[in-house]
């Protein structure tokens, strides 16, 4: 995998990245084109497609729910590839507000996410994301362990649900988290940013206000991370602790996953 694929910039999928070359605290590194990260694959183009269709993919993990997939659409099918889909959020929680964030007045908008609320939503969901999702991060993980890569993850727009569980994947790696950490905000790239979609029903539009009222949810933010470390940390008190406990990892698969994902 050269550099040039692993910052491959996509007409139709945000996002793209491999998160390959990210050091480990004890020397080793992870390797190039196994473990990729992106936004949604619904809107790939042809050229997209046949770009990921080169990548040998063994897996692609989707953590978008029904509600996310009605809105974007099913990925496209990349032949031979395996598509796993594994929500990462309630497909009813927060149906409205997601509504409102396309379709809300500007009144409307400062009252669910001013003064300080949207940002203060995106650190509970990133702490909830730990705290009641270690199924599903464990059922990845042992999925990496033993035949799933190389893997894409994605969600909708590749930065909180993908971002997050990329971060623990690297966390179970033993990647340094100021390499995770600045992985994760690679994001905010103007080209891997997720569009923002606001409807025609709403006079307020795209100005310059909502955009500062919608700016938590689209930014990818240290503070965001920091608050799932923080949960970890608080709930299982260290990260060997949170996946040998919290996600079942036994020392053998940590070692198969080791195996199949990093390099000296």
């Amino acid at each position: 995998m050269t550099q040039e694929s692993a910052e491959k910039v996509l007409a139709g999928v945000r996002n793209f990245r491999d998160v390959g070359g990210l050091p480990t605290v004890d020397g080793q590194r992870v390797r190039r084109g196994v473990l990729f990260r992106s936004g949604h694959l619904a809107h790939a183009t042809p050229e997209d497609a046949a770009f990921l269709g080169g990548l040998a993919l063994h897996t692609v993990f989707d953590f978008r729910n029904d509600a996310d997939r009605k809105l974007d659409g099913p990925d496209v099918v990349l032949p031979g590839v395996r598509n796993v889909n594994i929500p990462l959020s309630d497909p009813a929680d927060g149906a409205e507000f997601w509504k409102m964030v396309r379709d809300g007045e500007l009144d409307q908008l400062q009252t669910i996410l001013g003064n300080g609320l949207g940002a203060e939503r995106m650190t509970t969901s990133y702490r909830t994301m730990i705290t009641s999702r270690t199924a599903e991060h464990s059922r990845i993980l042992h999925a990496l362990a033993e035949d799933s890569v190389p893997a894409l993850m994605h969600c909708a727009a590749g930065k909180d649900r993908a971002g997050l569980s990329v971060a623990i994947t690297l966390l179970a790696l033993g990647v340094d988290r100021g390499a995770i950490e600045a992985d994760y905000l690679l994001s905010n790239d103007p080209h891997r940013r997720y569009k923002v979609h606001r409807s025609g029903k709403s006079r307020a539009g795209m100005s310059a206000e909502v955009l500062e009222l919608l700016a938590p949810l689209f930014d990818a933010r240290a503070a965001y991370l920091h608050a799932a470390f923080t949960a970890i940390d608080e709930t299982w008190g260290d990260v060997e602790t949170y996946l040998a406990k919290g996600l079942g990892l036994t020392d053998g698969t940590r070692t198969r996953l080791r195996s199949r994902l990093l390099e000296s």
